[in-house]
């Protein structure tokens, strides 16, 4: 990989998501080597992926170079490549790019999607984790209403119009809400020729309500808003099998769909050489103590979405949300600086800051640890959150200025099938 060999430590950090460069930042001017490998040169703000996938924003607004955030860290490299498998023996890491010796390692992988072993969902649903796929998704999208109009069988315009959404968490409750936006404002000017009034959105939740992870007051805003704007809520009802004609459930309730976004959960992306039973624990996520240290070792650690730091209060360990992921990065950067003074280091506590989703244009809902509210004040403080966190001055110029367009004109002016999507079971129709 060419990265010099230096009388520093060398960190080696899998991964550019939340936790990978919340830790960067932390390291970037210390004395130490760092080394980030990421299968992507870029950094993905994820909970705005489902605004690329409805067209509400270009894909490069949300992404961030990786190589711009670590350009003015001393000894601090980047490596574009795929992690293979890890040798804790003899400290070393296998890439598609070549091996890579460490003193200390930190898996940053982050979740991948979790299909429960439903061979046919995987193959026939859509996922939205990566800018690629909520780039497929959007043509996809696209291309079922350019389809629906050459066809004149009204059974396959239906299905090319009904949208199923399996999973009301956040991304599963904001896409609802971002495609009735599209089908009551949009929609309707781009395709005069269609009934649009066809179109059906399904949300498909197995509890008893949605955004299960927020309170109940949030969970029965968040309904009224999308039955409000048309979206159908489905609670109880579990997603058995999806064909790519056909959505069957564990009820008599049948969809007949050309498109079904799976959202119903995610699982941690373990990498072979740390993924043994007793490393792995509930969500397919690693072990670790309150140093965010995996189980069983003294210079490997695991951060976000892989980590499972298990507690009286978190017996599963924490959320798989952005929140964490920073905030275990920002702490174990802090750490390894205390081991290189020769101080003890400290344990992690997560400091719950809320969590909050939108429904669209002025409805959102945010539950803080002492307060709780709905309604337009609650999208304004979701814009300014999510405007906070993401990476670049420009990236916030660009997200803000084409979210007071789409709000002053009601419009999405990235409906664009830039490179169309070839469903597996539907490519006659392309």
């Amino acid at each position: 990989m060419n990265i010099p060999r230096t009388s520093y430590e060398r960190v080696v950090i899998i991964g550019g998501g939340f936790a990978g460069i919340s830790l960067a930042k932390q390291l970037g001017k210390q004395e130490m080597q760092a080394v980030l490998i990421d299968k992507h040169n870029y950094h993905t703000f994820q909970p705005l992926l489902y605004q690329v996938s409805t067209g509400g924003l270009e894909p490069d607004s949300i992404a961030y170079p990786i190589r711009k955030i670590i350009k003015d860290y001393p000894n601090f490299y980047f490596r574009m490549g795929n992690v293979e498998a890890i040798d804790t023996e003899n400290n070393c890491i296998t890439t598609d790019i070549g091996d890579l010796s460490y003193d200390h390692l930190v898996i940053a992988t982050g979740s991948t999607t979790n299909f429960f072993g439903n061979s046919d969902i995987e193959k026939n649903s859509m996922v939205m984790k990566t800018i690629p796929q909520s780039l497929n998704l959007r043509s996809l999208i696209l291309e079922n209403f350019e389809q629906a109009i050459l066809t004149s069988d009204l059974e396959e315009r239906n299905g090319l119009m009904n949208f199923v959404i399996v999973g009301a968490g956040p991304t599963g409750v904001e896409l609802a809400g971002a495609l009735a936006e599209i089908k009551k404002g949009i929609l309707p000017k781009d395709y005069p020729d269609l009934d649009i009034r066809q179109m059906k959105i399904n949300l498909v939740q197995s509890s008893d309500r949605i955004l299960p992870a927020m309170s109940e007051q949030a969970s029965e805003k968040a309904e009224d808003y999308l039955q409000g704007l048309g979206v159908d809520v489905w609670k109880n009802l579990r997603v058995t099998n999806y064909d790519g004609d056909w959505v069957t459930t564990n009820n008599t309730v049948n969809f007949k769909a050309a498109t079904v976004i799976w959202s119903a959960g995610v699982k941690g992306a373990t990498i072979p050489g740390v993924d043994g039973e007793e490393l792995i624990t509930r969500g397919n996520r690693i072990l670790v103590n309150e140093f965010n240290q995996v189980k069983g070792f003294d210079n490997v650690y695991a951060l976000g979405d892989i980590a499972a730091m298990q507690s009286d209060d978190y017996p599963y360990g924490h959320p798989m949300m952005a929140q964490p992921a920073i905030q275990q990065g920002k702490h174990l950067g802090k750490n390894f600086v205390r081991r290189t003074k020769g101080k003890e280091m400290k344990p992690f506590h997560y400091f719950d800051k809320g969590s909050m989703a939108t429904v669209g244009r002025n409805k959102a809902v945010v539950d803080l640890p002492k307060f709780k509210f709905q309604g337009v004040f609650a999208w304004f403080v979701w814009m300014f959150v999510h405007l906070f966190f993401l990476i670049g001055f420009r990236n916030r110029m660009v997200v803000f200025i084409n979210w007071v367009y789409n709000y002053i004109r009601f419009d999405r002016e990235a409906r664009l099938i830039i490179r169309p999507y070839k469903n597996r079971k539907r490519s006659s129709l392309h």
